[in-house]
């Protein structure tokens, strides 16, 4: 059997670093076994999916050294490998499901099931759908279907029993049929959901090995039963512990960097934030810390995952990026970085425009440049509040800000000027109030370049980052506050201020 791994992003936002710590182990797995590891992109998300995130997704990828051996944009026999071209795939074996008897026609509308839902909580019972639709007679069917009326497709699950999987790292688990809904498999527009398309893909894709994060065990029994339904075998799987914050929580980008790109563009090392995805977790059989790919996949083995949740710990990966830039290369490389991140061709064009009309030498470009070099800027919450706003009212523009930045999916001057003038209209504050807000959490100052063109030369990445280190110097947001904040921005994006 030649082992086949994958990873399947969506295309939905940042690069993020669970991402390539999932693909990290998929590929040194295909690879100590003399296998293929395939990448496919997981877009059925037609509102959320853009092709300016599958582009960033790659990039960031093969910026730490993952390189994958089919995948959208170098082919392969198993191809296509974006699942918004495979429709009809999907489709067809939705269909099979439901002439088979393992899957139904739903026609519940979105009231129907909010009814269902708000009667179930008021009884005291987990929301859930109930199979109305699996009872209706064949002939009901078959001329609502007639008549044009709007359907779904849902899986049928047992009612009584339990699913009994096995998993490389965790051994045999149990999960109660009753605890597995009857979900969509196939959307009213002819779209699969994340279920049907992952089985299938993997099916026909030859995928051998499932190894995902832990949240996806809950998912594990709809796959069995549809592996079950198809007749085809099931991939053995591994469910790899989650990365954790230090206070133990999920990692989330309110409490670390998530993105890969903001690693790349703070100067930090591929082979040092790679190495240190690798260490999640697992261990070389010789307990050292810095160690290549090639190392890891000529030492990997599943046997040295730990289960305990690993801790990404931005203290620790900052010491071993050190270590790299002593030890790992030459001073000739390490000099060939320096310049690539900090002095190179695209770094001067992005630049120059902005510091052609302010400086007469070389000497006075740093000022303007620093906001870019460091990794933070430093200033105290003095500094915020001596701007002359209310406490409050920094707190809830700086949240509101870091929400509305969040939610961009493109990034340029007008996004990031949108974002401010909405927090400007949601708190009734004049643009020339807010600016210096803007220019001291980006820059440490108020004298810098305009704020709006700083943000676009530092990427997303990095301006969120920056905003949201402003939030935490000044105290940050308690739950409390946190949830009558996200109220207000509600009713902020309700009113009109799209």
């Amino acid at each position: 059997m030649t082992v086949r791994t994958r990873i399947a992003p969506s295309p939905t936002g940042d690069p993020h670093v669970g991402t390539a710590y999932i693909a990290l182990f998929n590929l040194a797995f295909a690879r100590a076994h003399g296998g293929q590891f395939i990448l496919r992109i997981e877009d059925t998300d037609r509102e959320r999916s853009t092709p300016e995130s599958e582009i960033a997704i790659l990039s960031a990828l093969r910026w730490l050294g993952l390189e994958w051996d089919e995948g959208p944009d170098i082919g392969g026999p198993a191809g296509p490998y974006r699942q918004s071209e495979r429709g009809a795939l999907y489709a067809s074996h939705a269909h099979a499901l439901v002439e088979s008897g393992h899957a139904f026609h739903c026609f519940c509308t979105a009231q129907t099931l909010d009814q269902m839902r708000a009667e179930q909580q008021a009884a005291g019972v987990n929301p859930h759908y109930d199979g109305r639709c699996e009872r209706l007679a064949a002939a009901e069917v078959s001329q609502r279907l007639a008549q044009g009326e709007p359907s779904v497709i849902r899986l049928s699950v047992p009612n009584e029993g339990e699913c009994v999987l096995h998993d490389r790292l965790r051994g045999e688990i149990r999960i109660p049929w009753s605890q597995v809904d009857r979900q969509v498999l196939l959307k009213s527009d002819g779209m699969p959901t994340y279920h049907l398309a992952n089985v299938v893909d993997d099916h026909c894709m030859g995928i051998t090995h499932v190894i995902r994060g832990e949240e996806w065990i809950p998912s594990a029994p709809k796959h069995q039963l549809l592996y079950r339904y198809f007749g085809w075998e099931m991939p053995e799987l591994c469910h790899l512990p989650l990365l954790r914050n230090p206070d133990q929580s999920k990692l989330s980008k309110r409490k670390n960097p998530t993105s890969i790109l903001f690693y790349r563009d703070q100067g930090y090392l591929p082979e040092a934030l790679l190495n240190y995805l690798g260490r999640m977790g697992w261990s070389m059989p010789d307990e050292r810390e810095r160690f290549t790919l090639e190392d890891m996949i000529a030492a990997f083995t599943l046997d040295r995952v730990s289960l305990g949740g690993p801790i990404f710990d931005l203290d620790k990966l900052n010491w071993l990026n050190g270590e790299w830039l002593r030890h790992g290369l030459s001073d000739a490389e390490v000099l060939t970085r320096f310049m690539h991140w900090g002095f190179g061709p695209s770094f001067f064009e992005s630049t120059w425009p902005h510091l052609k009309t302010r400086i007469t030498t070389f000497g006075e470009a740093e000022p303007w440049l620093r906001p870019l070099w460091v990794t933070e800027p430093e200033y105290e919450a003095a500094a915020l509040h001596n701007v002359g706003l209310a406490p409050d009212v920094l707190i809830e523009g700086l949240q509101f800000l870091v929400w509305r930045l969040d939610a961009e999916r493109q990034w340029g001057r007008e996004q990031v000027m949108s974002a401010v003038q909405f927090v400007c209209t949601a708190l009734q504050l004049k643009l020339k109030d807010w600016m210096p807000v803007l220019f001291i959490a980006l820059s440490g100052s108020t004298h810098a370049m305009s704020a709006f063109d700083l943000a676009v030369l530092l990427g997303p990445d990095r301006t969120r980052a920056r905003v949201r280190l402003a939030l935490e110097r000044l105290g940050g947001v308690s739950k409390k506050a946190q949830k009558r904040l996200e109220k207000a921005y509600q009713v902020a994006c309700e009113s009109g201020q799209d």
